[in-house]
C-alpha cells in the first residue's frame, strides 16, 4: 500500500488562527525558538537535510489540542507533537514542516489514588517527579528510563520506554492503565481507565503505547503504582571478559532463584569514557572488559543480605573478579550516575562521527552478538561502546570514529548495516526503546515483511486519513 499526501504550509493567516486557539504567549514564529523545538537528541549533522517546523505552539489543556487538530486536519497541515526533546530517533522532528506542538506546559500531577494504587498525570510531567511522588507515599512507579531526570512521561508512553527495571517489571506500557487521547480529527476519547482487566473492544491503550505520536496525542495518563520494597541493594560486578559477564546472567537468575530488578551491562570502553566524563573512578575499570550492575529488592534486611551473599558467590563462581556492594546512598548514587551517564560520555568523546543504535536480541544470543560486533568494528577500524539492559537483550551500541576521517558517514553507515545484519541473523530487531521515528524508518523493511508494513500504514490511516499527525515516521511514505 502506498499513498501520497500534499500538505499545506503555514501562512500568516494560519499563525493568526493559531493565536486564537493558544493565545499570544502560546504561539511562536521566532526562528531561533522554532529551530530549537524542531529537534531532539539526534545531532543535527546526522540528518541528510534540515528539518524545521514553521511555527511552534504551546498547549496548556486538552481543549486547545482538540481545536488545533480539528483545524490542522481541515487545512491539511502537519502537526508534530513534542515532549522534552530527549528522544533518540527523530520522533519529534517535523519531517514535513508544519506545526510543532510542545506539551511542556501540561505538567501537572492530577490525582494520586491510594485506594486504586494509581497516579494520573499530564504528558509534560518529568518522569523522575512521578517516581518521587510515588516514593513519598511509600509506593513505586516502576518505569525507570535512564533519561528519567529529563524525559516527560508522555514521551515515555509514545516510545514505550524501557529502562533499568524492565527485566522485573516490564517497560512503560506495563504500567499504563488508561489515557485521554486527542485523535487526529480533534475528537477526544478515553482508552482504558483504572481497571486492571478490560476486554471491551480492542486494546487501544497498548496500541497507543509505542505508537510514537502517530495515532493520537495523549493528554492524560493513568499509571499503576506498586508497593515499594523496604530495602534495595545494588551490586557492581566486574568480569575479565564480556563472554563471562553475559554467561553469568542465566546462572544468577536460575541458581539465585530470583529476578533482580535490574541487570545492566557496561563494556570496558563505555566505563573508561564514563570515568573520563565524570572525572571519577570505578573499581577494576582497567582490568575488566565488562561490568554488571545488579539490583535486588526485599522487605527483610537479613533475608536480602543472605540473598546478596548467595548472588555474590554465584558471580564469583562464574568468573567475576570481585563483587562490590553499594551499601549507602553516596555509593548508590555514584554507581547509577555512572550508568545513566554512559550515553553522554560517549557523545562527549566523539560528538561528530558517531551513530547510536538501540538493537534488541534474545538474551541468549547477546554473547554471540558482542563477538560479531567486535569483529566487524575491528575490521573496519571503527570503535564502539556497548552498554544496556542485559536482562532483556536491549543493547545500546554507539559506533564512532576518532579524529577527522574522510568519508566517515559511509564508513559508519557500512558498519551500521553489518550490525543490522547480525541482529537479523540472531532473530533480533531494530529498536527496543528509542523507537523507529524518522531516523530508522528507511531500515524497517529489513526487519518487518511487506504485509506488516502495509498493516502499519493501514492502521495509521484508519486513525489519521489525512496523515497529518507526525507524518513520515516509523514506515516510509511517498
Amino acid at each position: 500500500m502506498t499513498a501520497k499526501f500534499d500538505f499545506a504550509r503555514v501562512t500568516q493567516t494560519t499563525v493568526r488562527d493559531l493565536v486564537e486557539i493558544f493565545g499570544p504567549s502560546g504561539v511562536s514564529v521566532d526562528r531561533e525558538k522554532v529551530t530549537a523545538y524542531s529537534k531532539d537528541e539526534v545531532a543535527l549533522h546526522l540528518w541528510d537535510k534540515e528539518y524545521t517546523a514553521d511555527v511552534v505552539c504551546f498547549a496548556e489543556n486538552t481543549e486547545q489540542i482538540s481545536d488545533l487538530m480539528r483545524y490542522a486536519n481541515d487545512k491539511k497541515i502537519p502537526v508534530t507533537p513534542r515532549g522534552a526533546g530527549t528522544g533518540l530517533s527523530g520522533g519529534a522532528v517535523p519531517a514535513f514542516c508544519g506545526i510543532e506542538l510542545s506539551l511542556e506546559r501540561m505538567n501537572k500531577i492530577l490525582e494520586f489514588d491510594m485506594e486504586n494504587l494509581t497516579i494520573t498525570v499530564e504528558p509534560g510531567v518529568v518522569t523522575a517527579e512521578i517516581n518521587k511522588a510515588a516514593a513519598d507515599h511509600g509506593l513505586l512507579y516502576a518505569g525507570d528510563p535512564c533519561s528519567g531526570d529529563a524525559s516527560f512521561i508522555g514521551g515515555n508512553v509514545a516510545e514505550n520506554a524501557g529502562g533499568n527495571k524492565v527485566v522485573k517489571y516490564g517497560p512503560t506500557g506495563n504500567h499504563v492503565l488508561g489515557m485521554e487521547v486527542v485523535l487526529p480529527d480533534g475528537s477526544v476519547t478515553w482508552f482504558g481507565g483504572k481497571r486492571r482487566k478490560d476486554v471491551t473492544g480492542y486494546d487501544f491503550v497498548h496500541l497507543m503505547v509505542g505508537s510514537e505520536g502517530t495515532l493520537g496525542i495523549v493528554t492524560k495518563i493513568i499509571l499503576r503504582l506498586l508497593p515499594s520494597s523496604s530495602f534495595v541493594v545494588d551490586l557492581l560486578v566486574p568480569f575479565a571478559d564480556v563472554k563471562s559477564a553475559i554467561k553469568a546472567v542465566p546462572a544468577i537468575m536460575t541458581e539465585g532463584k530470583s529476578i533482580p530488578s535490574s541487570i545492566e551491562f557496561i563494556d570496558k570502553q563505555s566505563m573508561l569514557l564514563t570515568e573520563e566524563y565524570l572525572r571519577t573512578k570505578f573499581p577494576f575499570s582497567n582490568e575488566a572488559d565488562a561490568h554488571l550492575i545488579l539490583q535486588y529488592e526485599g522487605n527483610e534486611r537479613e533475608r536480602l543480605a543472605d540473598e546478596i551473599e548467595k548472588i555474590g558467590d554465584i558471580c564469583l563462581k562464574q568468573g567475576a573478579l570481585e563483587v562490590f556492594v553499594a551499601d549507602n546512598r553516596t555509593v548508590k548514587d555514584k554507581l547509577w550516575k555512572g550508568r545513566k551517564s554512559v550515553a553522554e560520555a560517549v557523545w562527549a568523546h566523539a560528538p561528530i562521527q558517531v551513530s547510536n543504535e538501540d538493537v534488541v536480541i534474545p538474551a541468549s544470543a547477546v554473547a554471540d552478538f558482542m563477538r560479531e560486533l567486535d569483529d566487524i568494528c575491528h575490521g573496519a577500524g571503527v570503535k564502539y561502546a556497548a552498554y544496556g539492559h542485559l536482562g532483556d537483550g536491549n543493547m545500546h551500541v554507539t559506533l564512532y570514529l576518532e579524529g577527522e576521517t574522510p568519508g566517515w558517514r559511509e564508513i559508519i553507515g557500512d558498519v551500521r548495516q553489518k550490525l543490522y545484519t547480525i541482529v537479523i541473523k540472531l532473530e533480533g530487531t531494530l529498536t527496543g526503546e528509542h523507537g523507529v521515528g524518522l531516523k530508522r524508518a528507511a531500515y524497517i523493511s529489513q526487519f518487518l515483511d511487506d504485509a506488516q508494513i502495509d498493516l502499519i500504514r493501514r492502521v495509521k490511516l484508519a486513525f489519521d486519513p489525512n496523515n497529518i499527525l507526525n507524518p513520515g515516521k516509523i514506515v516510509p511514505w511517498e
